[in-house]
This record gives C-alpha cells, sequence and structure tokens, in this order.
C-alpha cells in the first residue's frame, strides 16, 4: 500500500498544459488585427482622397491615432479573457478605444495648430472606415476563436463538494472526494497534493455546504491561484461585492450603476441629442403650443411629480393633452381609449407621442436622460396596488436617471397598468437596461424608438 507521501509524489495534474502563453498569442491577434484595420482604413481614405496610397498624409495621421489607441485599448481590456470569451465585448471595447484616439488626434492637431498639414475629409473617411472594419474583424475573428477553442481560454476546475453542478463553457467539474481530496489545512502532504493536482489552474471555484467553507477556505488561501467559494444566499440579499469597514469585511449590496466615463458619455448624448431634438423639431413644438392654447383655455404644458433618479421627485414636463379642470396632478387614474378627458389635439399628440417633447428641457436640466426607464406618476396603480406594492424591486429602477424614451417601450410595453403583468413586465426590462448600460445601446434604443412612435396602446 502506498504511503500518503507516494500518493502525493504521483498526482498528475489535472490540466496537463497551461494557457498563459495561447491567452498572449490569442490577444497579440487581436492587436495586430486592431492596428492592421486601422492602417488599412487610412490608407483606403488616402487613396479616396488623394488617389496615392502610402503617402505621406495617411502615415502621418496614423502617427498621431495608433500611439493612442494602443495604451488606451490596453488599459480599456480590449485584450483580456472577458474579450475573448465575447467577442461583442472586445468589439466595443477596441471602438471605445478608437474613438478616444481620434479624438485625442483631434485636439492634438487643434492644439498644436498642425491640423493644415492634414486633411480633414482623410481624417474623417479613415475614422469610420477604421471603425467599420475594427467591428467587423473584432467580431468575426472572435467568434471563430471561439468555436476552434470551445471557449476554453483559461483552465478553470470546479469542485463539488457535496453540491451537483453541470459544466457550463469548458470548466472542469470534479468531485474532490473522486480525487482523494479533504480540505484538512494540517496535513503537509494533503496540501502537496491539492497542489501538484492544481499546477496550471487559472480559476478554482468551490462549491460546498455553509458548514465545510471555513475549512476549504483554510486549506486553499496559500494557494497561488484565483480562489473562490459560491455563496448562493448573498443572490437573495443582493450582494454585489465585499468591502472592509475597520477592519470587517462589508457586503456592498448596491453601488453607482455608472462609472464617470460611462456617466460623462451619457450625459453629453443627452445634451448633444437634446439640443439638436430642439432645433429640429422646435418649429412643431411651437405649433402645437398654439394649436393647445386655441382649442381649450389653460396652461401649454403640463406639469407632474414623478420619482427620478435616487428615489428623488422632480416634475416631468409634458404638453397638455386633457381639458385643465381633468388633469391628474397624481396620476391616480391612467388614461383609456375613448377617455372622455382628453382633448382632440390632446388625442393626436398623445397618439403620436408628440406630448412628450417637452421632456427635452427636463433632459437639458439634468432631470432626465433621453433613454432610461420611463418616470411614473406618483399614484400610477394596477389591480388597485401601487407600483412598488406590486414587486419590491421596482425603486430598483431609479439607479439611474428616467428617460424620455427607454427599453421597455421600444419592446411595447406602453399604455395603460390594468394588469400586475404590465408592471412587471416593463419592471424588467427596465432593471435589465439599468444593469446592462452601454452608450451602443442607448443608441439602439434611440434609433427603434422611430419605429415606435405611433404605438396601439398610446391613447
Amino acid at each position: 500500500m502506498k504511503t500518503e507521501a507516494e500518493r502525493s509524489s504521483l498526482a498528475a495534474p489535472l490540466f496537463p498544459h497551461g494557457k498563459g502563453q495561447l491567452r498572449l498569442a490569442l490577444f497579440s491577434a487581436l492587436l495586430l488585427l486592431d492596428v492592421l484595420c486601422i492602417v488599412v482604413a487610412f490608407q483606403f481614405a488616402e487613396r479616396v482622397r488623394l488617389g496615392s496610397i502610402f503617402g505621406l498624409d495617411g502615415w502621418r495621421t496614423l502617427a498621431i491615432v495608433l500611439p493612442t489607441f494602443i495604451p488606451i485599448a490596453l488599459n480599456n481590456r480590449a485584450y483580456s479573457i472577458e474579450a475573448l470569451k465575447r467577442p461583442t465585448l472586445g468589439a466595443r471595447r477596441a471602438l471605445e478605444a478608437l474613438l478616444c484616439a481620434t479624438g485625442v488626434a483631434l485636439a492634438l492637431l487643434f492644439f498644436l495648430k498642425i491640423g493644415v498639414q492634414f486633411s480633414r475629409l482623410l481624417f474623417a473617411i479613415g475614422t469610420i472606415t477604421a471603425l467599420a472594419l475594427t467591428v467587423t474583424g473584432r467580431i468575426a475573428l472572435g467568434r471563430a476563436l471561439c468555436k476552434a477553442y470551445k471557449w476554453r481560454f483559461s483552465n478553470e476546475l470546479v469542485l463539488a463538494d457535496g453540491i451537483h453542478v453541470n459544466a457550463n463553457r469548458g470548466e472542469l467539474v470534479l468531485n474532490p472526494l473522486d480525487l482523494g481530496i479533504q480540505p484538512l489545512s494540517n496535513n503537509p502532504m494533503m496540501l502537496d497534493r491539492l497542489a501538484r493536482l492544481l499546477t496550471n489552474c487559472d480559476r478554482l471555484i468551490i462549491l460546498c455546504p455553509p458548514q465545510r467553507r471555513a475549512a476549504w477556505i483554510s486549506t486553499l488561501r496559500g494557494t497561488n491561484l484565483n480562489v473562490e467559494i459560491a455563496m448562493p444566499e448573498l443572490g437573495a440579499m443582493g450582494g454585489m461585492a465585499v468591502g472592509r469597514f475597520q477592519g470587517d469585511l462589508t457586503l456592498l449590496v448596491n453601488s453607482g450603476r455608472l462609472s464617470l466615463r460611462d456617466r460623462v458619455l451619457k450625459r453629453a448624448l443627452d445634451l448633444v441629442g437634446a439640443l439638436a431634438a430642439l432645433i429640429l423639431v422646435g418649429p412643431l413644438m411651437l405649433a402645437v403650443a398654439v394649436a393647445i392654447a386655441v382649442e381649450s383655455p389653460g396652461s401649454i404644458f403640463f406639469r407632474q411629480r414623478r420619482l427620478g433618479q435616487n428615489n428623488r421627485i422632480f416634475y416631468v414636463l409634458k404638453f397638455r393633452s386633457m381639458k385643465v379642470e381633468c388633469t391628474d396632478s397624481q396620476g391616480d387614474r391612467s388614461a383609456s381609449v375613448d377617455d372622455d378627458r382628453v382633448t382632440r389635439v390632446g388625442r393626436f399628440i398623445r397618439k403620436t407621442s408628440i406630448d412628450e417633447l417637452p421632456q427635452l428641457f427636463n433632459v437639458l436640466m439634468g432631470h432626465m436622460s433621453i433613454v432610461g426607464p420611463r418616470p411614473h406618476a406618483l399614484g400610477s396603480t394596477a389591480e388597485n396596488l401601487l407600483f412598488w406594492q406590486i414587486d419590491p424591486g421596482y425603486f430598483d429602477r431609479h439607479a439611474i436617471k428616467p428617460g424620455i424614451t427607454g427599453l421597455a417601450q421600444v419592446r411595447g410595453f406602453r399604455g395603460a397598468t390594468a394588469r400586475r403583468t404590465d408592471v412587471t413586465s416593463r419592471l424588467k426590462s427596465d432593471l435589465e437596461y439599468v444593469v446592462g448600460w452601454s452608450i451602443w445601446r442607448d443608441l439602439k434604443i434611440i434609433f427603434v424608438t422611430f419605429r415606435v412612435l405611433i404605438h396601439p396602446n398610446a391613447f
């Protein structure tokens, strides 16, 4: 019979080969692809603009864009395991880095006063082409790599100690008892055997009953790899991360949803979009204001209290669509088909969503965003229940600014809320938007909104 020391020395690694070199090679391939796309794009632009190729103008532009793009892309984690596993995420990060690089290039050209030496048309054509080529190339190569390597870009091991779990994407799931492993931190031979088995492992996840967690933590704390203990009960508490206060661990249950960069991007989109929209629809808004004033006496605008970001109340602006004596400042009664409170002009502007246009001023004032969860009236109900009485997660949607349009609206969740499902369907979309925000999703929602301005549920 073999001794513990003999069994330890015979322990073969679960992962015979490390994947660090593979990842480095794939990251290099992605970087090379990005650089190639940018070079081809600006050389194409030079061909279109000046009729030449490999000329001085194209290379001078690249001499500014490329040295800026590469460090930004590296810092933006455009070359990471997440970017490999999710090609669209990698493409988005590369796109953001390229936009920042071209922005920096423009600023340098302006402040250094050397813009006269560069062709603006060449720069514009090159930038647009580079964006298109980079996204297309990243997604195509990323999907090919995922298919070729079956999403296995790292060695991940799941030790399921008394808990059943199925493999998802490439991870190895094993029962530690089958490996002869027990969480015994006071047994050097056992620790040596475990270390040999975990050679080349990048990530280790432990699934075990609560009473065995302390033993596993004590056993694995000295390993030189990422170790995680699954704690499903934290999901019910809404835990997001772990922090510290005066030496004690704390559970992060909420955080600012958007980083500083994302807040700047979203606010810039709001300001540019709102100002551009007001210029375009200004004459229409003036005509609607005149029509409202002519049809019925009273204020042109309707102000109503709504819950906004951080659950703060603000006044939303709309064109008045009801008779003055019938306006509902609390929103206790939702508008319905053939609602006798709605004027003729009001019925038209509600059907076409024109009544929402004054909210562009709310956007400029910072109360709202162009895209976000729609702000609801304080008295809104479904089946005689207030919205927050239907679902306790209702207030989570206010972690971000409310919007003129949103993910729920483009999915068709509009109009009266007669049933509880009318509320829960909207809330599900709102929370999906809050958690998964990106500038590209905002642009897509804005684009799709134009297709659903006239909706059968708008009355």
